[in-house]
């Protein structure tokens, strides 16, 4: 199985906190409104970073849901560019120690 690597972007000047909180909230309503998309999230950054000046923070999703991720983030609010499809990793990859493996 492939996996990309799909980073959600905070909004311009959103603080960490305020935006790890809309994170909390998209990811605990997507396991109960749409469980198999969420399985798809292989694995999660241990660490925030920056992308293009803004709180971001990366995920390895199976690539063949990429897509559907992409379009309930943004039906949140959230912002998340599309991951380059040919930018895969395998689970050995995206299973690095910069990485928190998601039980499901």
């Amino acid at each position: 199985m492939d996996y990309l690597c799909l980073t959600i972007v905070a909004h311009a000047g959103e603080a960490e906190a305020a935006f790890k909180a809309r994170l909390t909230a998209f990811w605990s309503h997507l396991i109960r409104a749409a469980p198999d998309t969420y399985d798809a999230v292989f694995a999660e950054a241990k660490a925030f970073e920056a992308h293009a000046g803004k709180v971001s923070r990366a995920y390895m999703v199976e690539a063949d849901a990429a897509g559907a991720l992409v379009a309930a983030l943004r039906a949140a609010g959230l912002e998340a560019p599309p991951p380059d499809p040919d930018d895969t990793y395998t689970k050995y990859e995206a299973s690095g120690s910069e990485w928190f493996q998601l039980a499901h």
